[in-house]
């Protein structure tokens, strides 16, 4: 298949493990905010991933001392004159662009090694797990630029931290720091800045090592908080169970397991 590392501006793609893929958002100039070019390199990298049956998890961080600033504020701003309809439809667009990691059915993790601040928070929302490292800090301070949320913050934030919380940071636009962060459930955990990258990407090796299959239909079914009710969630899990109860992979486990060996998932 094509190389989505390939000719990638402002962008970067790793493969530091088997079945890892790192994102790295590349624009330290800009505090990694989110450049045409990386917009565009993101959505060509997102599309080639969904069909890469070798990807079984994908980090997503920032190069230098940031995770991501957001969008480009020469952008937001730039055209003053233009007609609501005409910026509704690019925000639409942009939206999309960035939030098209939803489509992956691999799980995601922000490694969030710095500030995360407005559409570069709700990108980190958009994945499953989230990090953060000791020193970074979170926010979303659209109100305090003169602009509603924007990239599904309004929905996101509220599912991650609780509607109280949620509305809190949204009406005061104001900064939280990784420990903060952590007691909201923003993040679940926090790592020094020296060993971020390093466990991170344990944890991350971790994932791609359990079986792909069951994986890819958990994240499914915890996708946006879950099944409505408990009934929905077990008439899910009944179909569910029984197609990885069906796979080479559950035997290997139960046969790793007796064996006492680390199992070895091919993903059939």
């Amino acid at each position: 298949m094509p190389d989505a590392a390939a000719a990638l501006t402002d962008l970067r793609l790793e493969r530091p493990a088997p079945g890892v893929v790192r994102l790295v958002l590349d624009n330290p100039a800009q505090r990694n905010a989110m450049s045409d070019g990386m917009t565009a390199s993101w959505v060509r990298t997102i599309d080639e991933l969904v069909a890469d049956r070798e990807v079984r998890v994908v980090v997503v961080t920032g190069e230098g001392s940031a995770f991501c600033s957001g969008g480009n504020p020469a952008w937001i701003a730039g055209e003053p004159d233009a007609e609501v309809d005409y910026l509704r439809t690019r925000m639409i667009a942009f939206y999309r662009a960035w939030l098209s990691i939803r489509r992956l059915e691999v799980p995601t993790i922000a490694a969030i090694n710095g500030p995360a601040v407005g559409a570069g928070l709700c990108l980190a929302l958009a994945c499953d797990i989230r990090y953060a490292a000791a020193d970074a800090r979170m926010s979303v301070p659209f109100v305090k630029l003169g602009m509603h949320p924007g990239m599904g913050a309004t929905y996101s934030l509220p599912n991650a931290i609780g509607e109280a919380a949620a509305r809190e940071l949204l009406l005061t636009g104001r900064t939280v720091g990784a420990t903060e962060a952590r007691e909201l459930g923003l993040v679940t955990r926090v790592f020094e800045p020296d060993v971020f990258a390093a466990e991170v990407l344990t944890i991350a090796e971790g994932i791609a090592a359990t079986a792909p299959i069951p994986s890819r239909y958990t994240k499914v079914a915890l996708r946006d908080g879950g099944h409505a009710d408990f009934e929905t969630a077990i008439q899910w899990e009944a179909l569910a169970q029984p197609i990885t109860l069906a796979t080479a992979d559950l035997q290997e486990g139960v046969r790793a397991a007796r064996e006492k060996r680390t199992a070895e998932f091919k993903g059939v």
